[in-house]
């Protein structure tokens, strides 16, 4: 479903440069927003006063990119406790702000909000309200960098070329109804992923796989651990080092069968995988993640391309200090 939001993020130039590229965004226009006049001219906006904010109108795919992913990528390359002023630019219409058409988005935008001002001690300057009026730029100002590639711009070069590689995990890989997982699963996957279930050591599928791959969530089908950071243990499950990225896992305290564990979790999906251990090989940095096949999916290399895991190929011979 195609949906739009408004944001302001300092010069408008730079900021349709970067959204633009983000994969599930349509379309991306500029312009001035939310402010006192009628059909403003960029003069007007700059030096008379007219409240207007330079604004990006987005238009996406919701299917591919959600709203909550969108602004932490807007995020990135805003100073979000700046006011009216975002790099070199000072004024009113450098204003951060998110405007919003649909109602059903405010608790959405207030939400990731909230999260964000978590890592400021400043308040957050984002404006955020509805959309009370939107006026397109002058032509020579659309795609503005695209026609002018050495125009100015406060965002650097490496956030352009890191938004073409951005992929909303939340929509590739959604998390599964237990309706349809208990369809999919087999018995002892949806026992162990939903009901926290232990599968018996040395009868499983992968504790004595070495091959070259990567194993993925077996409910949503994210990426989870690569080949290269397994080894064996000796406990009779797959054992690894390390996750792909810490985001991916969920750390939980268990006292079940009165012992104190950390129990590990998909942060997607929220299936449970086993626990983890610091009782790991020490030159692969001392933990075991001890995790139940049934939680799993192995997808051997030569088949990660056509899985549509190809990016991650280039990680399996990777220094580990580079996986960060």
């Amino acid at each position: 479903m195609k949906k739009e939001i408004y944001l302001a993020g300092g010069c408008f130039w730079g900021t349709e440069k970067y959204l633009e590229n983000i994969p599930g965004i349509l379309s991306t226009e500029v312009g001035y927003a939310n402010g006192t006049t009628k059909n403003p001219t960029y003069e007007e906006v700059c030096h008379k006063n007219t409240g207007h904010a330079e604004t990006v109108k987005v238009e996406y795919e919701d299917s591919i990119i959600g709203l909550p992913y969108i602004l932490e990528l807007y995020y990135d390359v805003i100073n979000p406790v700046s006011v009216n002023r975002q790099g070199g630019d000072t004024g009113t219409q450098y204003r951060t702000g998110i405007y919003y058409t649909d109602d059903g988005d405010m608790p959405v935008i207030e939400k990731s909000v909230e999260e964000l001002q978590k890592k400021y001690k400043e308040k957050i300057a984002i404006e955020r309200v509805p959309l009370l009026n939107y006026y397109k730029a002058e032509e020579y100002h659309q795609k503005y960098l695209d026609k002018n590639p050495e125009g100015y711009c406060h965002i650097s070069g490496d956030k352009f070329e890191k938004a073409k590689l951005a992929v909303d995990k939340s929509k590739k890989f959604p998390r599964k109804s237990k309706e349809e997982l208990r369809s999919r699963l087999t018995e002892t996957q949806f026992e162990v992923t939903q009901n926290s279930a232990t599968e018996p050591p040395f009868q499983n599928e992968y504790y004595d796989e070495f091959r070259e791959g990567i194993y993925v969530d077996v409910t949503t089908g994210e990426p989870l651990f690569l080949s290269c950071d397994k080894f064996e243990s000796g406990c009779g499950w797959p054992s690894f080092s390390r996750p792909l990225t810490a985001d991916l896992i969920r750390e939980l305290e268990d006292k079940s069968f009165g012992r104190l564990r950390t129990e590990v979790r998909s942060s997607l999906g929220d299936a449970h995988l086993g626990h983890v251990f610091t009782d790991g090989l020490k030159e692969m940095g001392g933990l075991r993640y001890c995790i139940n096949s049934a939680a799993l999916r192995f997808i051997p290399k030569e088949e990660m391309k056509t899985e549509g895991y190809e990016a991650y190929l280039a990680l399996l011979n990777a220094d580990v200090s580079k996986q960060d």
